[in-house]
C-alpha cells in the first residue's frame, strides 16, 4: 500500500442520481458489494471526490459509497447554487442510502465533511453504525474569522497576498469581502478573487500557487464555498454541539492533525468536550490533507477499528 493507502481501484457501480431541483449527483460504489457499507463525505464546501479517496477503504472489507455534493465535481449543474444548502445535502445523503438499499452505514467525513457527518448523525442516528471524523470543522463564526483573517499565522506571507487582493478598507472583514467577490456577476472579478482565495488555501496546504487563471471547476468550487460561508454554512454550530446527546451512543473516532492549519485542533477539542465518548486521536505533526501518509494511516486504522466493532 503506497503511502499507507490501498491500491488504486475503479468503482464496481456508478450512478447519476436525480435529487430534485435540477440537481444530478455523481455517485459511485467501490470495493466489495457485500462489504461493510461506508459513505465518504468530501470536504469543501465546493470540493469533490477523487479516485485517491477510494484508497482509504480495504476493497475486500468495505462497500464504499462516494459522491460529489450539489454543484461539485462530476455532479450537475457544476457550481449550481439554487436549492444548495446543508439541509439539501443531508437529504441527498439519506436519498443515496435509501436508493442503494443500505440499512446502516459508517459515515466518514473530513473537514467540511465532518460537519455534514455530525449533522447527518443528528438527523438519522438509526442509520449510522459509526463515525470517522477527520480535521474537524463546525462552521462557527470563530473558525471562519480565524481562517479568513489569518489569525493563526500559519501562512503569513500568503495571507498578506490575500489581504492585498481587496482595498485596505475591507481588510478587516476579508470573509465578507471575498464571498461577495466570488459570487460577483463579473467574470473578471470572480477570477481575480478565486485566484487569491485558492492560492491562500494552497499555501496552507503546502502547495504552490496557481500558474493560470482559475478554470471553470475552480470557479465553481469557490462559488459554492462562498455561497455556504456567506450563510454561516446554513447551520447553528452551537446547536450541533448541543445535540451530540442525540447520537453519543454511536461509536466514533475523531482523527485530528496537531498542526492542521486549515482546521486547527481547537474545534476537535470542542467536539470532544461535547462528546467525550468519542475517541480523540491527535496525529502528532499531522496537517490537513487526509492523503498525507500519517493522516491516511490514522484514518484507515480508525475505519478498521469501527469495522471490527460492527462485525463482532
Amino acid at each position: 500500500m503506497p503511502s499507507g493507502l490501498f491500491a488504486a481501484c475503479v468503482p464496481f457501480r456508478e450512478h447519476r442520481l436525480a435529487v430534485g431541483d435540477g440537481h444530478l449527483l455523481a455517485v459511485e460504489e467501490s470495493g466489495s458489494p457485500d462489504g461493510i457499507p461506508v459513505v465518504f463525505l468530501h470536504g469543501g464546501p465546493g470540493s469533490c471526490c477523487s479516485s485517491e479517496h477510494r484508497r482509504f477503504f480495504d476493497p475486500a472489507r468495505f462497500r464504499a459509497v462516494l459522491f460529489d455534493q450539489r454543484g461539485c465535481g462530476q455532479s450537475a449543474p457544476l457550481g449550481g447554487l439554487h436549492a444548495n444548502t446543508t439541509a439539501h445535502l443531508l437529504a441527498d445523503i439519506e436519498q443515496i442510502r435509501q436508493t442503494l438499499g443500505i440499512e446502516r452505514w459508517l459515515v466518514f467525513g473530513g473537514s467540511w465533511g465532518s460537519l455534514l457527518a455530525l449533522a447527518y448523525a443528528r438527523q438519522h442516528p438509526a442509520h449510522v453504525s459509526g463515525l470517522i471524523l477527520r480535521g474537524i470543522f463546525l462552521g462557527s463564526a470563530d473558525e471562519l474569522q480565524r481562517y479568513a483573517q489569518g489569525l493563526d499565522q500559519m501562512a503569513p506571507e500568503a495571507w498578506q497576498r490575500l489581504a492585498a487582493g481587496v482595498p485596505a478598507s475591507e481588510r478587516g472583514h476579508l470573509l465578507h469581502a471575498y464571498t461577495r467577490r466570488l459570487l460577483d456577476n463579473e467574470l473578471a472579478v470572480r477570477q481575480s478573487a478565486a485566484r487569491h482565495w485558492i492560492d491562500y488555501e494552497r499555501a496552507l496546504m503546502g502547495e504552490a500557487p496557481l500558474t493560470a487563471v482559475p478554470d471553470a471547476r475552480q470557479l465553481a468550487k469557490t462559488a459554492v464555498q462562498a455561497h455556504y460561508l456567506a450563510q454561516s454554512c446554513f447551520i447553528d454550530s452551537a446547536g450541533l454541539l448541543a445535540d451530540c446527546s442525540n447520537f453519543r451512543h454511536l461509536p466514533a473516532i475523531i482523527v485530528q492533525g496537531s498542526d492542521d492549519p486549515v482546521c486547527p485542533p481547537v474545534a476537535a477539542e470542542r467536539l470532544h468536550r461535547a462528546w467525550p465518548e468519542a475517541k480523540l486521536q491527535i496525529v502528532p505533526g499531522g496537517r490537513h490533507s487526509a492523503l498525507a501518509p500519517d493522516m491516511a494511516a490514522a484514518c484507515i486504522a480508525a475505519l478498521n477499528t469501527l469495522a471490527d466493532q460492527i462485525t463482532l
